[in-house]
């Protein structure tokens, strides 16, 4: 083995542990439904500011909620990246967990 690269792995054997299959699942249920947030979020601002007067309301002095509702995607745009990162690095040392297992299961 050189450095961090593992050689004479099998990915398909790996493909087939319970524990890679738990992780996959966990991380498609996280990546859809942090898809979904941000997708619903951001086309409901040209519903609302299309078919509906909610967000052309004034909300301080002549600024409307629209505006408020746009700087409010891009913070959450923001917060879901960091969350995705710090899932991702919670992901990744699962991932290593499961290539030790493999590697004590083979030797």
């Amino acid at each position: 083995m050189a450095g961090n690269i593992r050689e004479n792995i099998n990915y398909d054997k790996i493909a087939e542990m319970e524990s890679f299959k738990q992780l996959t699942k966990k991380k498609n249920n996280f990546l859809w439904t942090l898809t979904a947030i941000f997708l619903a979020a951001y086309l409901l601002l040209p519903i609302l500011t299309s078919f509906t007067e909610i967000l052309h309301h004034k909300a301080v002095g002549e600024i409307t909620w629209v505006w408020f509702y746009s700087a409010g995607l891009f913070i959450m745009t923001w917060g879901l990246a960091h969350l995705y990162v710090a899932k991702a690095n919670s992901f990744d040392k699962e991932a290593k967990a499961i290539i030790e297992e493999y590697e004590r299961g083979v030797n």
